[in-house]
C-alpha cells in the first residue's frame, strides 16, 4: 500500500459507489446540500441499515452523523421516504446562522467601493428585511394586551429607522458548500450567513437586522 492511501472495505466501497451514483440520478436527493455529508457517513458505514425493510439498527448513528442535515438528507441514504422537490426548488430554501465573532469594521472595509473579484455587493433598505415581521409583531402585540406575561420582541425592531438604515450583503459568484460559505463569511467579518440549498452563499453585514435577502443572486449559481 502506498503512503497515505486509504483502503475501504469492499462492502463499504460498493455501497458508497452505488448510493453516490444514485445522488446524480434521482431527483429526490438534494445533491448540493447532502453529497459531502452523505459521503462521510457512508465511508464510516454509519448508514448501512434499511428501516424500510424493518432494520433500524444504525438509525441513531446515521442521524448523529448527518446532524442538522438529517431532515434534508435522510432520503439520500435510504433512511426515509424520498422527498418531492418539484414544487419547492432549492433556491427557495436556505440555511441561516449567526456568526459568533463578527468584525463589523472589516466587513465594511471589504464591501466599500469596488466589489472584490468573484463577489457581488448588494445593499437595500432594512425595511425590506423587516416587512415579513410585521404580521408577527402585530399578532404578538395584540396577544400581549390580554396576556401580560407574553414578551413582545417588537421594541428592537421598531428602534431602527427602516428608511435610512441599509442592509449590505455579499454574494459569491460560484456555488460553494455550506462549510465554505460559513468560513468565507467569517473571514470577511460578517455577522451572519445565508446558504441557499442550490449552493449560493450570502454573507450578511452588521447593519442587517434579520438574515439579509431571500433572493438568489450568485452569478454562476442561480439554479
Amino acid at each position: 500500500m502506498r503512503p497515505g492511501q486509504l483502503i475501504l472495505p469492499v462492502a463499504a466501497t460498493a455501497t458508497l459507489l452505488f448510493l453516490l451514483s444514485g445522488l446524480t440520478l434521482t431527483l429526490s436527493c438534494n445533491k448540493a446540500l447532502c453529497a459531502s455529508d452523505v459521503s462521510k457517513c457512508l465511508i464510516q458505514e454509519l448508514c448501512q441499515c434499511r428501516p424500510t425493510d424493518g432494520n433500524c439498527s444504525c438509525c441513531k448513528e446515521c442521524m448523529l452523523c448527518l446532524g442538522n442535515l438529517w431532515e434534508e438528507c435522510c432520503d439520500c441514504v435510504g433512511m426515509c421516504n424520498p422527498k418531492n422537490y418539484s414544487d419547492s426548488p432549492a433556491t427557495s430554501k436556505s440555511t441561516v446562522e449567526e456568526l459568533h465573532r463578527p468584525i463589523p469594521s472589516l466587513f465594511r472595509a471589504l464591501t466599500e467601493g469596488d466589489a472584490p473579484i468573484n463577489m457581488m455587493v448588494v445593499s437595500f433598505p432594512v425595511a425590506e428585511e423587516l416587512s415579513h415581521h410585521e404580521n408577527l409583531v402585530s399578532f404578538l402585540e395584540s396577544l400581549d394586551s390580554t396576556q401580560q406575561n407574553v414578551s413582545v420582541p417588537g421594541n428592537s425592531i421598531h428602534a431602527y429607522d427602516a428608511q435610512e438604515n441599509m442592509c449590505t450583503v455579499v454574494y459569491f459568484d460560484d456555488c460553494v458548500s455550506i462549510r465554505q460559505c460559513k468560513l468565507y463569511c467569517e473571514s470577511m467579518g460578517g455577522s451572519k450567513y445565508r446558504w441557499f440549498h442550490n449552493a449560493c452563499c450570502q454573507c450578511i453585514g452588521p447593519e442587517c437586522v434579520d438574515y439579509g435577502s431571500k433572493a438568489v443572486k450568485c452569478m454562476n449559481c442561480l439554479f
